[in-house]
């Protein structure tokens, strides 16, 4: 039974493994990005951060703007909201605007280079183009102003068109340009150039005046989640425009960064979203502003190593298991919902602590473990049901055998021993009676071992014997006790010749109660002054015993049928001899422990013969003569 529940437990722990090995790379291969994304968007809108103040602001070149000065034709308009910009003395000030070439006039080009140059701590934005591979950077005039620098890419993810970091760095060979925001806050902060500190395989810090931004390397090199201001917190947007009609604005913009792009939807060309946008899009400048915010206000969103969410899975998945294997009933359900709880709860919780928690694979694995765990559990309760219905129709499967086979010899003693308590009886015919109890009380004995020994051997709970038996023992054995019925009913009990010296193994007890049972069925059901033929002979390392009657006889239909437990032909119910039908299952259960099998052939009114093939006995070789010694 421990060997049993051994295995019963290793496949538990097979399947769990199994389901952890599918939902993890299930999840990788189909669903993985696109749930992980869609339950951080949810996060960013579920979870109210602290408040803080803006360290940014953006100037909007927005519809208003393009209205009143005729398109992009902002050079001038722009050199002078620089001025006013300057005068407020900004920490930084970054342009995202196209200055590739020329303007319409040359004197707007002038006044805005000079502009330029009288800005301190500016950082203009470059393109990386794909056809050809190019920065396409600022005219040079405008360039040598600049204090640096960088490109303005704010790419959505491939899936679903939300950004939600941005590259902090870009390459064309070994030329690298910083992100506008990186660049934004370096100059904000008087810092030097980015250092670049290695972590793990896929992580390291970029450290960015004095501040070190937790950055994931990809092929594109590293990339840095944007910590989106939430609602309650607004970064300050003021259109051009009204800056210039209205120059007393230009103090809201003191000591900040300001962030100078374009917002009119009808000249934005990517339409950018985020965590938070319900369906309304974004601009790169604001975009640019957020991740300016998330280094300046050290909100960084850092994700946790792989390993972690693979254990954190497989504990989920240990979870499981052990909730199945030991709650009973709708405890072992609730636990698994808790285990599910867990899987959703968890990335939560960390983003909450800023960590970027997987969900896919914990959800995956504990859903799988649950329904896995859910099945072993139904299909081992069911089993342990089935067990105990078996076990039900056994218990009364040996009180209909009790019945039925014990019946004779209790009749013999009940009635032996009224004789001797109500009559006088001589001392010869006490002597006769008490032999006649002892002789049924040891034969009832026997029946009893007999009907326990199959039972525990059906049961798996004890081994066979395995002892050298002979032949011709066990079936003059078998005969002298079914002689005085065959007698009675006038029937001959033909022995052919068996050879002295064959034997087979098995239990002795288990294989006289199958042979006299075969023995007892063919007296039963022969019509009186008949014959039954009883042979035994050695075939091919096993020994054939038969035995042949000429009673009523079996077709083949009957015949696939005897051996189940209380079936009884038709013929033998209309033959008034007592029976329940399990005597020849319990002849067939003996031959099969035994490795044995029972031939039948018989035909109607014919007769049967009933053959046991059991193993023949196989003595152990000698030991050699160095053995010996």
């Amino acid at each position: 039974m421990k060997r049993k529940g051994w295995h019963s437990t290793a496949a538990y722990v097979g399947l769990l493994a199994a389901a952890f090995v599918v939902a993890w790379l299930g999840s990788y291969r189909f669903f993985r990005s696109q749930l992980d994304n869609a339950a951080y968007d949810a996060m960013f809108r579920l979870y109210r951060p602290k408040p803080w103040q803006p360290q940014s602001a953006i100037l909007a070149i927005d519809e208003a703007t393009l209205a009143k000065y005729g398109g992009m034709h902002i050079r001038k308009p722009l050199a002078d909201a620089l001025r006013l910009l300057a005068a407020v003395h900004p920490s930084a000030v970054a342009i995202d605007v196209t200055l590739t070439d020329r303007g319409d006039n040359a004197a707007d080009d002038l006044a805005l280079q000079e502009a330029f140059c009288d800005t301190p701590r500016l950082v203009l934005s470059s393109l990386l183009m794909d056809d050809p591979v190019r920065w396409e950077d600022p005219k040079p005039e405008f360039a040598r102003c600049a204090a640096a620098i960088g490109h303005v890419h704010a790419e959505p993810d491939d899936n679903d068109s939300v950004t939600r970091s941005i590259s902090l760095e870009k390459y064309i060979g070994r030329d690298r340009r910083w992100a506008l925001a990186v660049e934004g806050f370096r100059l904000s902060r008087g810092g030097g150039v980015p250092l670049e500190r290695q972590g793990g395989y896929d992580t390291g810090d970029v450290e960015v005046a004095g501040v070190a931004i937790p950055a994931k390397r990809t092929d594109d090199g590293r990339v840095m989640r944007v910590r989106y201001v939430p609602p309650g917190v607004t970064i300050p947007k003021i259109s051009l425009e009204r800056l210039l009609d209205n120059p007393s604005l230009a103090a809201q913009f003191a000591g900040k960064a300001v962030f100078v792009g374009v917002t009119a939807e009808t000249l934005v060309r990517d339409r950018l979203f985020t965590p938070y946008a319900f369906g309304r899009s974004s601009t790169g400048i604001e975009i640019n502003a957020s991740a300016f915010e998330t280094i300046a206000q050290r909100l960084f969103l850092t994700d946790v190593g792989e390993e972690w969410v693979l254990l954190f899975s497989l504990a989920l998945v240990a979870a499981a298991g052990v909730v199945f294997r030991y709650l009973p009933g709708w405890w072992a359900y609730a636990g698994g919902a808790a285990v599910l709880l867990a899987a959703v709860v968890t990335p939560y919780i960390c983003f909450t602590h800023r960590l970027i928690f997987s969900l896919a694979t914990p959800l995956a694995a504990a859903t799988l473990a649950n329904l896995t765990a859910a099945m072993y559990y139904h299909l081992v309760v069911r089993r342990n049901w089935r067990l105990e219905q078996s076990t039900r129709e056994r218990y009364q499967q040996a009180m209909h055998f009790v019945t039925h086979e014990m019946r004779t010899p209790l009749s013999a003693i009940q009635g032996s021993s009224e004789l001797i308590s109500k009559y006088a009886l001589t001392e010869e015919k006490r002597k006769q009676v008490a032999d006649l109890i002892n002789s049924e009380s040891k034969r009832l004995a026997r029946m009893v071992e007999v009907f326990l020994h199959v039972e525990r051997l059906t049961a798996g709970q004890m081994e066979l014997k395995h002892e050298s038996i002979p032949v011709q023992q066990l079936v003059e054995t078998c005969v002298s006790r079914v002689r005085p019925v065959a007698e009675r009913k006038r029937i001959a009990i033909t022995v052919k010749p068996v050879e002295s010296e064959l034997q087979m193994s098995g239990d002795r007890e288990l294989l006289e109660y199958a042979c006299y049972n075969l023995l007892t069925n063919a007296v039963k059901y022969s019509p009186q002054r008949t014959e039954v033929t009883v042979t035994a002979r050695g075939e091919q390392g096993h020994i054939r015993i038969a035995v042949q009657d000429q009673g009523i006889g079996m077709d083949s239909k009957e015949v696939k049928q005897i051996f189940h437990k209380f079936y009884r032909t038709k013929k033998a119910e209309e033959s008034g001899e007592a029976g329940t039908g399990i005597g020849l299952s319990i002849v067939q259960q003996i031959v099969e422990q035994h490795g044995g099998q029972i031939d039948v052939t018989s035909k109607p009114g014919e007769g049967s013969c009933f053959t046991l093939v059991l193993p023949a006995f196989v003595p152990a070789p000698a030991p050699s003569p160095a053995e010996r010694h």
